[in-house]
């Protein structure tokens, strides 16, 4: 009886130490999977601020202008041209 509770219990041991060894195991997997993941998103910062920059620059007002200026033949007016139309005033009512 004493043999047969010793092999039992040696069994369970065995049992329970391969049951830690593959959960560390797969800690460590899902370890290096969280680090690729995280290297991933640090890139993806990086290149979401590049796009806003490029962004703030496609909208500059000297760029606007000088592609008025080169590609559409645009030009400003000359100063008897121009007309400056105020707008309707809006008296408050009591």
């Amino acid at each position: 009886m004493t043999a047969r509770l010793a092999f039992i219990l040696l069994a369970a041991l065995m049992v329970c130490a391969m049951a830690l060894v593959s959960s560390q195991h797969k800690a460590r997997k899902l370890y290096v999977e969280l680090q690729k993941e995280q290297t991933a998103g640090k890139q993806l910062d990086v290149e979401w601020g590049q796009l806003q920059l490029e962004q703030g620059t496609w909208g500059t007002h000297a760029r606007i202008e000088r592609i008025a200026t080169r590609e559409l033949n645009m030009r400003l007016p000359p100063a008897n041209r121009i007309e400056v139309v105020g707008s309707p005033r809006v008296e408050a009512q009591p």
